[in-house]
């Protein structure tokens, strides 16, 4: 691969300390929510996209009659809002290409506000497609790092499951990255052979980056937190590259 997304691994680590917990576990709901009546139903075991947003919560620690009420609603058991799935490109500070994925019950309320969101940290709302064909959806694997585990046995555990690649430019994390099929199943034979997997979601690979600095770095990722920061966004993409240290500050 010509690049990493760099945001989904600096947005899981600050996800693991957020004070905002409510706010994850808003997104995650509506996730859940959406997954049960839009990816087959209500069995984690038959829908994947169930499986991933279920997984995700039990990672955040979310109780399990939240986890049910949030099924039920997808399935019709429960009255709940129906939400809208919706996408938007862009490009931020210094021409860096954006994507976000967006859950809404009101589109004409939340068009405007992505609008906005874009002009206030330097970028501008594009039209559908003008930056999609730069990203390749993949999965994604985080193991975290530890002096047990080492570099070329996980890459051994990794290709031999099924993975595609494995990125190790992380202090934190091995990222093991997979076609979007096989996420799941590849998470399961890492675990069956030991490896304690900390997160498996989707993302979006860039196939080249755009090299950011100084102020315009930190525009790029006060725009990010903004983005993940709005209620109805599921997930944010860019093909920035930003020195690890000033995304550690943010």
């Amino acid at each position: 691969m010509s690049g990493h997304n760099k945001w989904s691994t600096i947005k899981h680590k600050k996800g693991r300390a957020d004070a905002k917990r409510g706010k994850l576990f808003t997104k995650i709901i509506r996730e859940i929510t959406v997954a049960a009546r839009e990816g087959g139903g209500g069995d984690p075991d038959s829908n994947p996209r169930l499986r991933a947003a279920v997984a995700a919560a039990k990672t955040a620690n979310m109780p399990a009659d939240n986890i049910k009420r949030a099924i039920d609603r997808g399935t019709g058991a429960l009255d709940g809002v129906s939400y809208e799935e919706i996408s938007f490109e862009g490009y931020g500070p210094g021409g860096v290409a954006v994507m976000l994925e967006l859950l809404t019950d009101n589109r004409n309320r939340t068009t405007p506000e992505i609008r906005h969101l874009f002009s206030r940290y330097g970028g501008n709302l594009g039209e559908n497609g003008c930056v999609s064909w730069l990203f390749t959806r993949k999965g994604m694997i985080l193991v975290a790092r530890s002096d047990e585990i080492d570099e070329d046995e996980i890459m051994e555990q990794a290709l031999e499951a099924g993975a595609e690649d494995l990125d190790t430019d992380d202090t934190d994390y091995f990222r093991i990255y997979t076609s979007p099929d096989e996420l799941h199943a590849v998470k399961d034979r890492l675990e069956a052979a030991g490896v304690v997997v900390e997160a498996a979601q989707m993302d979006m690979e860039p196939s080249n980056t755009t090299r950011l600095e100084g102020k315009v770095a930190q525009q790029m990722i006060r725009l990010m937190e903004a983005f993940d920061d709005h209620d109805d966004v599921q997930n944010v993409w860019a093909n920035f590259d930003i020195d690890d240290e000033i995304l550690a500050e943010g």
